[in-house]
This record gives structure tokens, sequence and C-alpha cells, in this order.
């Protein structure tokens, strides 16, 4: 099929690096893998911090331009045959899609599509309006967690829905480690404000808590808050601290491989694919089971779920697989062997296309 793919929050060319980005990419590299074909329809972000008129209002306005300028390049070459939109939610609905399906007479798909009625009453009231007609429209729904799934079946129980998990891409990490320090922490995320820096004010906590043990920490990532980061861990020596700023994919690929344990507690993780990552590289992970983080950590077989917003437990958890090598050697293997075989890139078309076929059928395929 020709597909159209549109993502809201973030588009794939977007030059700031997030896991929305990198999911979008992924997902197209899934459908091309599958054999579709896949043009990005548009890179309008249709974001709005508030529910304030003004600006929703703009990005409205700016919609409309979109779907008028895409309908008529659509009169002098072939139309798509399916449009494939990644993650609208309160904050970023989907202004371009339904109407252009609609128009066009073709299926509609989201993926990890969200609804929360907490937002129907403070202001957010017309964007869930927009979610819930996008989501009743679409011959299937993607969602990539159940807190996802059960959400949106609560609040618009005519949907179609289907589970799709969370998948990387493991070209990089093909090779199984060799030789990883197991002494070694390691954790990959931006340094900004909200649950990312919840999540490093958490790890710092822990690891004073067992200062004593021998371990060193390396830290990957970048962003305004990263002088604020480094404060919250300047009462560790210098060389137990490694801050390796920003990095391409293959350089964090190579630091994982010579790493022991991954720990990040991913405090309102939506699900995490710095997880699959470190897990295909052969680490353990120790995180809190919470939010989305059990959708791509299987606990206790491939890394230590902790209880939410327990310290103690956390850094219990990080001091129990640097002294008990065997178990993390186990849980290492079991990763490694998680992601590759159950969330990889080609595992993850096999499914997409399943699904697509069960919702569209094998006829709409071979039109």
């Amino acid at each position: 099929m020709k597909i159209a793919f549109y993502a809201p929050l973030k588009p794939p060319t977007h030059p700031v690096p997030s896991g929305d980005r990198l999911m979008a990419r992924q997902i197209i590299a899934a459908l091309g893998m599958a054999g579709h074909e896949v043009e990005v329809a548009s890179e309008l972000r249709s974001f709005t911090a508030t529910p304030d008129a003004g600006p929703r209002g703009e990005v409205a306005r700016q919609a409309e331009g979109e779907v008028s300028r895409l309908l008529h390049g659509w009169q002098s070459q072939s139309s798509p045959d399916l449009w494939f939109t990644y993650h609208p939610y309160y904050k970023t609905p989907d202004l371009i899609g339904p109407p252009i399906a609609k128009k066009l007479g073709i299926p509609y798909v989201t993926a990890e599509a969200s609804y929360s009625r907490r937002h129907d009453d403070n202001g957010w009231g017309e964007n869930q309006r927009l979610i819930a007609d996008a989501v009743r429209l679409a011959a299937v729904n993607l969602c990539f967690t159940e807190r996802d799934r059960i959400g949106l079946v609560d609040a618009i129980p005519d949907g179609r829905y289907e589970r799709f998990l969370p998948f990387i891409e493991t070209s990089l990490f093909a090779q199984p480690p060799s030789s990883p320090d197991p002494r070694r922490l390691i954790s990959v995320a931006m340094l900004r404000k909200g649950d990312k820096f919840d999540s490093y004010v958490m790890l710092a906590k822990a690891l004073d808590l067992i200062r004593n043990e021998d371990w060193t920490l390396t830290v990957i990532g970048d962003g305004p808050m990263r002088a604020e980061v480094r404060v919250l861990f300047s009462t560790f020596d210098d060389d137990r601290i490694i801050w390796r700023g920003e990095c391409t994919a293959s350089e964090i690929a190579t630091e994982l491989a010579a790493a022991g344990i991954y720990v990040w507690p991913g405090n309102n993780e939506a699900y995490g694919l710095a997880y699959l990552e470190a897990q295909a590289a052969g680490l353990p992970v120790v995180a809190q089971a919470t939010a989305g983080v059990p959708e791509v950590v299987m606990a206790s077989a491939t890394g230590l779920l902790t209880p939410a917003g327990d310290i103690g437990a956390y850094a219990d958890a990080i001091a129990q697989l640097l002294n008990d090598d065997t178990q993390r050697r186990t849980m290492a293997e079991a990763a490694h062997r998680f992601v590759h075989e159950k969330r990889s890139l080609g595992a993850a078309s096999q499914q997409l296309e399943t699904i697509l076929r069960k919702h569209l059928g094998d006829t709409y395929y071979e039109r």
C-alpha cells in the first residue's frame, strides 16, 4: 500500500532526538519492511502547551491549509491507500488525517493514541473530542501499553483496538557483549525538567544509599537541566560519575555493551525505548514498576522492578545485582534474547502486517 504517515507531536524529521522521533522512524521502517511505500504527509506540529483558544485556533488554521495542500497535490498523482497517525493525544490531536481519510474514502489508523478523562473538564474538552472522533474513525488503534488501551476502551468503547508492543531496531546490538564491566552502571536520558529530572533525583538518592558499594555510573544525555543534574551527583567523587553528553546511536550501543547494569527509575515513563536498547545490548535493568515500564522490562526475568517512589528498594535492587553476578549474567542473557527475539524491527513488522490484514482484509491489499 501507499501509506501517508503523520506524527502530530514531532515529525520523524525533527532535529531534536527523542523517543517519539525514534518510534516514528521505526514504525515507518516496519511498514517499509512489510513492502509498503510510506511518505511523511505533513510536518505540522499540532502541539499546544495550554488549551487557550488562540494557539489552538492557529494550529487549526494551519491544519486546514495542509489538508487543502495535500488533497490538491493528490489530484495530479496517486493518492494514498491508508492514513497512519502516530501518537495523537490531548495536546496533539490529529487535525489532518481524519478529514483526508473521509474525503478520499481510505482507512485511517492510529498508533499510541491516548485518552484520559481527567482532561475532559480542565480546558482540553474540545481536543479530547477530536481524539475520540479520530479513534472511532480508525479501522484499528494500535495500543503500545495496556494502560493506554484501558483508557481508550473506558472512554471510547466503540473503538477498535489491538495491542502492538514497543520495539526497536536491533542491528546495532547484533553481537552479544564480550567483556562488560559488571560494576559499571549506565543511564541514557535527556537532562530536562519534569519526569526526567525527577528520575535523576531518585537515582542520585538511591546511589547515595549504596555509595560504599563498588560501582561507577556513566550518564549519556544532554539538555537544558545539565547543570542542575550534575549538582545532584556532586557529592560523589569525580571518577565515579562519567558524563558522556549527547552521543550518536552507535556510540550509545558501544557504551551500553561495555556496561554491566542499566539503571533508570523511569518516573511516569510511557514505556522507554532506552530500556529495550539496554536489554538488546545485554544489560539487566533496574527500574520502577510504574507507568509503561513493565511493558518493556520483564520483571524478575530481564530486570528488577521496584515499587514506585521507594528509594530504598531501588537502591537495594541495584546492590543486589552488583553483589550477585550469577543473577546479573542470567538476566543479561535473558534480556538479550527477549529483545532480539520478540521486540525487534522484524518481529514488529510481521505483527503490524498481521494486524492490518485482520482489520483491512486481504481483499483490500489485493485491489
